[in-house]
């Protein structure tokens, strides 16, 4: 084989490489970038529902971001301060009352889908009791926004100056299943930290440090 017909085997043989990495290109990302990765959770919880309509603040679940490095997952239990009493949304329970006084019985007690999956989580059965047939078990939620292991971000340091949540997770009150929203890249947080003291980020004057040791270990 000479030389010329080496020549265009290793330029025809990089152009369909090439062509493989676009094709894949939409399906790779650098580690701890994950725009739009909107996971489906073990449990369809609505973040719409919860933080938007009933307008229950992000730190009531995620109690951990005001004191820790990271905001946590809530337990069931924090979710059973809640659903101890509420087992269904208020439509269905009232189309079981009226299908009950219609067919002249006793109303059943309505539980939905998804919250059925918190009492079996705790082992319990619909109406909120100890099920011995079942054993508790973790819900596997599945994580949305991971930054590398050599990022040190510190929620509660952010929490406590008064940044929003929603900045660097998007409108999540408007989500029925979380997604991440802005690309978390290193360009993007030394530019926060860069413009902070004057862009009304933060709530309480704040001068933070563009220094690589204070995000990298």
């Amino acid at each position: 084989m000479n030389e010329r017909v080496v020549t265009v085997v290793l330029i025809v043989g990089l152009v369909l490489s090439l062509g493989v990495l676009v094709m894949q290109a939409g399906t790779w990302h650098i580690p701890g970038i994950q725009k739009d990765y909107e996971p489906v959770q073990p449990i369809a919880f609505s973040h719409r529902l919860h933080a938007g309509e009933m307008q229950i603040a992000c730190i009531y679940c995620h109690s951990a971001a005001e004191v820790s490095r990271h905001a946590g997952i809530p337990p069931v239990s924090t979710c059973m301060n809640c659903h101890r009493f509420v087992a269904a949304r208020l439509g269905a329970i009232q189309a079981e009352d009226a299908l009950a006084t219609k067919e002249n019985r006793e109303t059943q007690p309505v539980v939905s889908p998804e919250i059925r999956k918190i009492y079996a989580a705790l082992a319990l059965d619909d109406q909120r009791q100890p099920d011995p047939q079942k054993t508790p078990q973790p819900i596997a939620w599945t994580r949305v926004y991971r930054l590398p292991d050599f990022v040190n971000f510190n929620h509660s340091a952010h929490v406590n100056v008064g940044v929003a949540c929603q900045y660097c997770h998007g409108p999540v009150e408007t989500m029925d299943r979380v997604r991440e929203v802005p690309a978390i890249t290193m360009g993007w947080c030394v530019n926060c930290h860069r413009t902070a003291p004057r862009s009304g980020v933060a709530k309480k004057p704040v001068h933070p440090s563009v220094d690589c040791s204070t995000c990298h270990y």
